[in-house]
């Protein structure tokens, strides 16, 4: 039954891939055309024009302009926000994953759900509620108060929103590779005598690798771009409180395009790199999530 039903899964793909090799020429040219030109006029003409934009004054002032102050610590700034946000989001995109895809237990899909809950808040209003938790007049507000505590308006703020807007990534990512693994390779190691973390590092860790990683990056690229969280916690206090995004507003806002372009152009390398790093890792991801479905077909072992 299994067999005829594979047979009929396969023969759907070919019957596609068929009849897309009979259409005619003209279609398939204006199909072409038409995803080429959405991609030049939304893509490829805005990343040129931003590091045209970057070193239209000369290098001379790109450079001048990355090494600035206020630009330094905007950058700082940002790398120790992604430096905090991302390995939290890692720990905990690992023991949800693990959690929802290797047990059962009560109030699973509310914590699925509650992992979603990022994708479904503006950004704003994820800022706005903890401006509404840790602010001077929050609910924590005055007792941070009396302990000198500063949250909002300052880098723990910055962090805590962006860990919010960010969790997301890398365990909606795990959580279907790891169902479709399953939990046999970890029952068989735990049965043959391995710890639990033993049983962690050396057979559930090499199994996710390119899953986490390609969750990492799409944490990654977020943290570093965030604007609406971190614009309203962060105050806007330059070269304290600002992060690339914000100071690149800033600089836009006083005329001043040749910087606000320059350090744009950072977080454009940044997307440009982002994006050939996701083609990879989204390949490895495909292949390991297919091996583990096949290996759960056939009832056998599978490697990487």
């Amino acid at each position: 039954m299994r067999t005829a039903e594979a047979k009929g899964a396969s023969r759907a793909p070919a019957a596609l891939r068929s009849r897309a090799a009979t259409e005619p020429r003209p279609v398939k040219w204006a199909l072409i055309a038409s995803a080429m030109l959405f991609l030049a006029v939304f893509l490829v003409i805005p990343l040129a024009a931003v590091f045209f934009q970057a070193f239209e004054k000369g290098a001379e002032v790109y450079l001048k302009s990355l090494v600035e102050k206020n630009a330094l610590a905007a950058i700082k700034l940002t790398l120790l926000t992604a430096g905090v946000a991302v390995p939290c989001n890692v720990i905990f995109g690992v023991a949800a994953a693990w959690a929802i895809a290797k047990f059962d237990f009560r109030g699973k899909n509310i914590l699925i759900t509650l992992i979603d809950l990022p994708f479904s808040v503006s950004p704003v209003i994820s800022g706005l509620i903890f401006v509404l938790l840790f602010g001077a007049s929050g609910v924590f507000g005055p007792w941070l108060s009396a302990h000198d505590v500063k949250i909002i308006f300052a880098v723990p703020g910055i962090i805590i929103a962006t860990v919010f807007v960010t969790f997301p990534f890398v365990a909606r990512e795990l959580i279907p590779l790891m169902e479709a693994q399953g939990s046999e390779d970890e029952e068989a190691a735990l049965a043959l005598g391995a710890s639990g973390w033993k049983t962690f590092w050396k057979v559930t860790l090499p199994n996710i690798k390119w899953g986490l990683l390609y969750g990492v990056i799409l944490c990654n690229a977020r943290a570093m771009g965030e604007f609406g969280a971190v614009s309203v916690v962060s105050g806007h206090i330059r070269g304290v409180t600002n992060t690339i995004p914000l100071h690149v507003e800033i600089l836009y806002n006083e005329y001043n395009f040749a910087a606000a372009f320059a350090v744009a152009s950072l977080l454009t390398f940044l997307a440009i790199v982002t994006l050939a790093a996701k083609a990879v890792v989204e390949r490895k991801t495909h292949e390991a999530r297919a091996a583990a479905e096949a290996a759960v077909e056939g009832g056998g072992r599978y490697e990487y």
